[in-house]
């Protein structure tokens, strides 16, 4: 499967609300992620575990997703998430995700956004 299959996969079981199973699958073990550039969460456990405290954190309504960009390994996707934040309102969350992939996983990605 092509970069572009596998980020093809991952939004689409992102837009069907399999977030935590998307995870599962499409992260390596040793994933660096972060929210902005800033404060790295290193490996699969740290990072499945801040996943499932943002799934547990709101009613997801859906999301849809803008551009989609790959370049080798790397890819960048726009998302447009419809949330409901517990305790909170209702809001429109926008974000690009710049994944870098080896082997069919994702082993580093940032968050931009707010």
């Amino acid at each position: 499967m092509s970069v572009r299959e596998q980020v093809q996969a991952v939004i689409d079981g992102i837009l069907a609300g399999d977030i935590l199973g998307t995870f599962d699958r499409y992260y390596a073990d040793d994933v660096v992620m972060s929210e902005n550039g800033a404060d790295e969460r290193a490996g699969k456990a740290a990072n499945r575990a801040y996943e499932e405290a943002f799934v547990n954190g709101v009613e997801f309504h859906g999301a849809s997703v803008g551009a989609v960009l790959v370049d080798g390994d790397r890819a960048a996707v726009e998302w447009t998430f419809d949330l409901t934040p517990k305790g909170g309102e209702r809001v429109q969350q926008r974000q690009v995700a710049v994944q870098e992939w080896r082997d069919g996983q994702i082993v580093r990605e940032t968050f931009y956004h707010g």
